[in-house]
Order: structure tokens, then sequence, then C-alpha cells
């Protein structure tokens, strides 16, 4: 076994605080990476907090990390020690099911091991990225790109894969018109990504404040989804939008500026469920659709790209011993668009 350290929420709302535990000692096929970054998602809070049920206490949260290799298995092809890596939202999967073998392992239809707050092949629970190391097989490692900021990957490991992944797969492409729905650690990675993919993207806010900062990330036009007049003006219009909000709002409006035939995905969860009138579908023929991260191909594809075209995140850099305050503060939408945990602080 190999002694780790990180922070962890030891009862649901509990502060995070230092925490001791074991890793397993890296197998033939596991890398041990020793995490330089890890990125906050909305996610770890909701985790932490028990809000979405079933949490695994104590809990080591964490699943946008980034770091260095340090120790490499007998049979380990992919990474040599001192190699740049990364880990995303998953540590395993069974690998044998159809969306398995179809490099969909978010899917996996007997339950994929997630980074953290799961439990693996042992029975033993996961730990995730607020930490000192991880301990992973190479198949669930990504390679990152040498050009790229690594503070400023860390989020594309969940923000980013999250937001490409429905792009790709509904085929957002030069000449259709792209609605991104809130500007936040999602929202931002949306933009930027439809615009790199040639789209004409239009920013909904809520918040005037963030108009001009929506104009320096590549929006062509943004909309405050609070004036009816300019939401109607863009009614039936759009070829596809993301919607990236995790707090309650209404979703028929964003329907029904969809063109016939358009797509509108959903990758924020409200804690209240949407309610949705048929005829707002009905009418144009309107699909709305879900997304959950993406596969480990994909996201390597994701790193790639971003790699070609200088795509990170934007980041607010913290220290560990703050991250609870960064929670209170990511609840307010006070960040710009991602906090980043350097685990150079982990011992203060």
């Amino acid at each position: 076994m190999t002694a780790s350290r990180g922070y962890a929420a030891l009862q649901a709302r509990d502060p995070l605080a230092p925490f001791a535990f074991e890793r397993r000692a890296p197998g033939p096929t596991d890398i041990q990476i020793a995490i330089a970054f890890c990125g906050v998602c909305h996610s770890d809070l909701h985790q932490v907090r028990n809000e979405w049920g079933g949490a695994i206490f104590p809990m080591v949260p964490g699943h946008e990390i980034v770091g260095a290799v340090v120790a490499v298995g007998s049979e380990v092809t992919k990474f040599a020690v001192g190699d740049r890596a990364g880990v995303g939202c998953l540590v395993d999967s069974c690998g044998t099911c159809a969306n398995c073998a179809d490099g969909e392992e978010q899917y996996c239809t007997t339950g994929a091991t997630f980074t953290y707050n799961s439990r693996d092949a042992t029975g033993a629970p996961t730990y995730g990225g607020y930490a000192n190391d991880i301990v992973v097989d190479e198949a669930f490692a990504l390679t990152i790109p040498a050009s790229l900021d690594l503070a400023g990957v860390a989020p594309l490991l969940c923000a980013g894969i999250t937001t490409y992944s429905p792009l790709r797969h509904w085929k957002v492409s030069a000449g259709q018109k792209v609605g991104v729905v809130g500007l936040g650690g999602l929202g931002h990675m949306a933009l930027k990504f439809a615009k790199a993919f040639g789209a004409h993207v239009v920013q909904f806010t809520t918040s005037q404040g963030k108009v001009e900062d929506a104009k320096r990330l590549g929006a062509d036009e943004v909309v405050l989804s609070t004036d009816p007049a300019a939401m109607k003006a863009h009614a039936g219009s759009f070829d596809f939008i993301l919607d990236t909000v995790s707090a309650p709002h209404d979703l028929m409006g964003f329907i029904a500026m969809l063109t016939r035939d358009g797509t509108m995905t959903l990758v924020g969860v409200p804690d209240v469920p949407p309610t949705i009138h048929p005829f707002v579908l009905i009418g144009g023929r309107r699909s709305l659709a879900g997304s959950l991260i993406g596969g480990l191909r994909e996201t390597q594809e994701m790193l790639d790209f971003c790699g070609e075209h200088g795509i990170t995140a934007d980041v607010e850099v913290i220290a560990m011993q703050t991250v609870d305050a960064a929670y209170e503060r990511m609840l307010k939408g006070d960040v710009k668009y991602r906090f980043v945990i350097d685990l150079a602080t982990l011992d203060g």
C-alpha cells in the first residue's frame, strides 16, 4: 500500500480537513501520479454535502486531476516517469459491455467506477484528487499536451469533456447557430469549444456583468435571458443549444428558440426537475437530450484538440486550506470560471 495525504469530508456538511489514507501500490498496468493541481467541480460540493444521496464517508473529492508520473508498473506502455498525466471522472469500468467496447465507458452498463465516492473492484472506497497522489490503471489516465498550462488543463477533465462531448456528438460545426445557456465553469468551456468548431455562438446569461466577459471569451452575441424581447428575437433560430445551468430555471423559452429538428442538450443537473409541455417539442420536431462527460478516447481527443488550439479553462488557483470558502463562493457564482487547488499547498 501507498501512504497518501489529502483533505476529506468526514461526514456530510463537515468542513474539509486533513486526512491520511492508503492507496494501492502500483500494479503491473498502473501509474502513480504526483498531483500538481485539482479542479473544484460543483459536483464536489453536492457530494460532500450528500445532496445526491448515497455518499461514502470519509470522502476525498476531486476528479479534475493533473500532475507528473512518479512510478509505472512493469507492463505500462503509455507513460514514463516524468510524463504529464491527468485523471478525470472515471478510474475503471467493466471493459466488456457494448458501451465500453464503443469507448463510452461513462455509460458502462454494469456501472463505471468513479474517481471518488465510488467503490473499486475490491469494494474499497475510491479517493479523489484533493490529495498528494493517485494510483490508476494507465487505460484511465490521459496524456497532457506539453504546450498547455497545467492548472488550466485540470478543469478540462470534467468541465471540458462535459461540454466537448455533446457538441461533438450533435456535430456542431461552421455555419450553425449555437446557444450556450449559463456562463460558469461549464458554460465558458462550451463557449470556447463551440467557437473553435466554427459555429456562430450566442451566449445566454442572467447577468449584465457577464456580457463583456462573454464577448472576450468569443461569443458572437450575448442575450440576457431575463429580457423577454431579446429572447423572442431569437425564436426558432438555433440549430443546437447547450444548457449548462445547475440551478432550477425555465427550459420552455430556450426550447422554443430551436429550429425545426433542433436539439437542446442538458449537462447541468438542477435539484428541482423541470416542467416541459410536449407541444414545445412536437411543434417543431425538436429534441431535448442529456449528456454525461465522455469516454477515455473522446477525452484524449479533446485534450489533443485543446493542445492544437491553445484552449484551457479560465481558472483561479487556490490553497487547499481555502476550499470550503471556495465552495461558498461557487454557490454565489463568484468565480471566473473554475477554482483549481494547488496541491503544493496541501501541507500548509
